[in-house]
């Protein structure tokens, strides 16, 4: 067990950015805790920067949790090199965690994906950024593979080759790609290339993969749902409509993570959209109608989110109970049973919504969340003589809660 004994207030801990191989062009106060460090830890080429002297030196390895106890047991000022922005999916989370963010001085240098960004001229504040380096590479597939702009930290455990066989492999979108090495060294390199020249070959570990979609270099930030119905392989009647989803999405407030479930789910389409929305939410889209959820499974495949979307075949509420609770619910068919079994599971401060075209069935669900909101929907069609006229669809009956 690692020791977990209180740190001194006396101790002090600061951490240096380092940008490329030239410490000189570090900030002033980074030099001097620098210079007067009684312990300094780093990787072997940090270290090999710094002039030798009295301080202690220890190697920052691949066990990050030995260089914080290190740390941890260092008396005196430590002084922790690191690349980039080390507040960056770096050593400041593990060191804050375990020392308490009071201890810490940090002076950041760039990012690594700021220095990529800038060598292609692109502005990054719309991006999706994520970290295979140390974690797990298909939790950095779901959040990048239909990103229009995403940024990818690898390493040699998953090097930008293993990136580009997995994205390839999961059905991503067509990107341009570049691969961003050693930047700021004297071995710093860019390359242009596509996700089959990614997969294809040997590149160093020690790199930021940009993936880009032509629209995205100088579009503005934004984010849409509400695909049109035509993107969903369905059978008449298995497809909850384009206009309803988008609301449907929109009553759930999707999180960062968790578990949705979406019974009932026809084409699995709220389930797909909410995976594209939310990528680290793990989604079950449960179906009754074998056939049906086959054909989820292909809409799951065609929209790449395999990775997120899990279609279990079975009838509710019996085919939920292997599945894990869920923060949020759409209930797209099943009847008050399904909906009561879903809110027995529901972990607090979680939500459900329900759509149902009865109106008898949507008073029975508004009694047990409180709120109901009708949508009537009329489509514009063209005319044989090129005017135009409004369709109109059922209503259909939105609940939402509880309240």
């Amino acid at each position: 067990m690692p020791d977990r004994r209180p740190v001194s207030p006396a101790q002090r801990v600061v951490v240096v950015g380092v940008a490329g191989d030239d410490l000189s062009v570090l900030a002033p106060p980074a030099i001097a805790a620098l210079e007067s460090a009684e312990v300094v830890v780093g990787s072997p080429r940090h270290l090999s920067l710094v002039p030798s002297g009295a301080a202690r030196r220890v190697v920052l390895d691949a066990d990050i949790g030995a260089a914080v106890d290190a740390v941890v047991h260092a008396q005196g000022l430590v002084c922790v090199l690191a690349s980039g922005d080390p507040g960056f999916f770096g050593i400041v989370r593990p060191l804050a965690r375990r020392l308490g963010a009071h201890v810490l001085e940090v002076h950041p240098a760039p990012s690594s994906v700021a220095r990529a960004f800038a060598r292609l001229g692109v502005p990054w504040d719309d991006a999706v950024v994520v970290s295979a380096h140390g974690r797990d590479l298909e939790d950095a597939l779901r959040h990048v593979r239909h990103a229009p702009k995403a940024a990818v930290l690898v390493s040699p455990e998953n090097p930008p080759e293993a990136l580009g066989k997995a994205l390839l492999s999961g059905g991503a979108e067509t990107h341009d790609v570049y691969v961003c090495s050693a930047l700021d060294t004297v071995a710093e390199a860019v390359h242009r290339t596509d996700l089959v020249g990614l997969a294809a070959g040997t590149w160093d570990p020690r790199s930021v993969v940009v993936l880009l979609r032509d629209e995205a270099v100088a579009a503005a930030p934004g984010v849409a749902w509400g695909l049109a119905d035509a993107r969903f392989a369905h059978r008449a009647g298995m497809v909850t409509t384009a206009e309803v989803r988008a609301v449907v999405l929109g009553k759930l407030g999707l999180e960062p993570e968790g578990v949705l479930w979406d019974v009932g789910a026809g084409s699995a389409s709220v389930a797909i959209e909410a995976a594209r929305l939310a990528p680290a939410v793990q989604v079950f889209a449960v179906e009754r109608d074998p056939s049906a959820a086959e054909q989820a499974r292909q809409n799951v495949v065609t929209h790449g989110v395999g990775g997120s979307v899990t279609v279990v075949a079975g009838e509710a509420p019996a085919a939920l109970a292997d599945l894990p609770d869920p923060g949020r619910v759409f209930v797209g068919g099943g009847g008050t049973p399904v909906l009561d079994a879903a809110l027995a599971r529901l972990r607090p401060g979680g939500r459900v919504v329900a759509t149902y075209a009865a109106l008898d069935r949507a008073e029975s669900a508004e009694r047990r969340l409180g709120n109901l909101v009708q949508l009537s929907l009329a489509r514009g069609e063209r005319l044989p003589d090129g005017g135009l006229r409004l369709v109109a669809h059922n209503p259909v009956f939105v609940v939402w809660g509880p309240a």
